[in-house]
């Protein structure tokens, strides 16, 4: 398997531990040509909102893209087009997660852990700018949006409510 299948295959696991943790379900589009990889569900009434959902992009690197409070992530522009448009029935964010270079320390385990190494990170694009760019646009992500169970709760607790993430 390449490199970068091998990154792919990471993140899945990583979206899907966190997001079975939360207890919500996932759902994958059978293509992916509207920037959606991943598609995440909610049982019942969560605030006003029957099963709330989200969707998302899920990308991952292990490039030195961490920079003090913040991660600068070169997205395809098709992609920042696609997750910035303001007039979607579900919401959208972009994931991306970090890995170490090396594949070896991606992993750790014992009979005590499974540690899944570094952390994903998210952020809405929702009503970003147009560019001028023709290719990519690099976002930078807040440090402090870690892709956490906690998280990923506050962000469907508040689609339930209405709010946009």
């Amino acid at each position: 398997m390449e490199t970068s299948q091998q990154k792919e295959q990471f993140s899945n696991a990583y979206l899907q531990a966190v997001t079975s943790v939360a207890g919500y379900s996932l759902y994958r589009p059978a293509v992916d040509d509207d920037s959606v990889d991943w598609g995440i569900a909610a049982k019942g009434i969560i605030g006003r909102i029957r099963a709330p959902r989200l969707e998302l992009q899920l990308k991952s690197t292990s490039r030195d893209v961490m920079k003090d409070n913040a991660i600068s992530y070169p997205l395809k522009l098709k992609n920042y087009d696609d997750l910035r448009m303001i007039d979607f029935v579900i919401p959208r964010i972009l994931i991306v997660v970090l890995l170490p270079d090396n594949l070896d320390e991606w992993v750790q385990q014992s009979e005590q852990e499974l540690c899944m190494r570094y952390c994903g990170y998210w952020l809405s694009l929702r009503g970003m700018p147009e560019t001028q760019n023709t290719s990519a646009v690099t976002v930078t992500i807040p440090r402090n949006n870690q892709f956490t169970v906690t998280a990923l709760e506050s962000i469907m607790q508040g689609i339930g409510q209405g709010i946009q993430p």
